[in-house]
């Protein structure tokens, strides 16, 4: 993670940051995992998801196991 990384999570509201430690932590992960690990609302980790994609340090891949779903993991 680069200093402007570091810099832009900073500026990011708590539940984004929990849902970005969370997929550190575990690896990649679909929204209802992060769902599961994080104890945050759907909605909630939706947004922070979006904010942490805005700003660059996820990626969002397609689940293989279900199509329907994304999955996301820290950048490297």
């Amino acid at each position: 993670m680069t200093e402007s990384d570091e810099e832009g999570i900073a500026d990011l509201p708590p539940s984004a940051k929990l849902v970005y430690k969370v997929l550190e932590y575990n690896g990649p992960l679909t929204q209802k995992g992060i769902v599961q690990e994080s104890m945050l609302s759907a909605r909630t980790v939706r947004y922070a998801l979006e904010r942490l994609d805005e700003i660059g340090v996820i990626e969002e891949d397609v689940y293989f196991a279900d199509a329907r779903q994304n999955e996301a993991a820290p950048s490297d």
